[in-house]
């Protein structure tokens, strides 16, 4: 079982259709499920954390459906996290979204605002550096493109947390990886067959 948290945000219905055709192309035997019931949530074998919109309103309907503590069970209990834009961007301590917020602080260190002298936000395809190797970005070639809606980015305290780094005026990372936690800025159910494949690859982490 492959769950999708939900906690009352715009994008779960997508992540669902492009997770569910991802099962359909690997022929495994998985299901997905939105939902926000803890028993199930810890008993899944890969956990997606969707998010768009404002980081406040992100973290603060997490934290009002009781998920932000299930999401650090999740991962203590060693189940494959998948954090998708805003919800990659929840993984990390602080972001400077409209204020200060808190995150999940389960990876070291911030969400920025691009600088105001790039066209904010980010829409559209961009390019995906792969830093290092990773079973997530199995099939996925260096220089694949990748589909952004974001105005604010994530600056990891630690480079070796980086999976793939994207140009947009500077360097910046738009995946992750620490342990059990992956995250993907980009929006991996309007990439096409790129984000279809790294789905896939989270089947393959979550059967493994």
């Amino acid at each position: 079982m492959i769950s999708i948290l939900d906690y009352k945000i715009g994008n779960v219905r997508s992540v669902q259709k492009a997770v569910e055709r991802a099962i359909r192309e690997a022929n495994v035997a998985q299901r997905v499920a939105l939902t926000a019931d803890p028993d199930r949530i810890l008993s899944s074998d890969g956990v997606i954390l969707p998010g768009v919109g404002a980081f406040g309103a992100c973290i603060t309907n997490l934290s009002t459906a009781g998920l932000a503590p299930i999401v650090q069970r999740v991962v203590e209990n060693d189940i494959p996290l998948l954090g998708i834009c805003v919800g990659m961007q929840m993984l990390f301590e602080v972001s400077e979204e409209m204020g200060t917020w808190r995150g999940l602080g389960l990876l070291p260190g911030r969400v920025r605002k691009f600088p105001d002298t790039l066209r904010i936000p980010q829409i559209g395809w961009n390019q995906l550096h792969i830093q290092r190797p990773d079973p997530l970005l199995a099939g996925v070639d260096d220089g694949s493109y990748a589909y952004f809606v974001h105005s604010y980015y994530c600056d990891p305290a630690n480079p070796d947390d980086v999976l793939t780094t994207t140009d947009y005026g500077f360097e910046y990372a738009s995946m992750v990886r620490r342990g059990n936690i992956w995250g993907a800025q980009f929006h991996p159910e309007k990439s096409q067959q790129v984000g279809i494949q790294i789905l896939k690859n989270f089947l393959a982490l979550a059967s493994a």
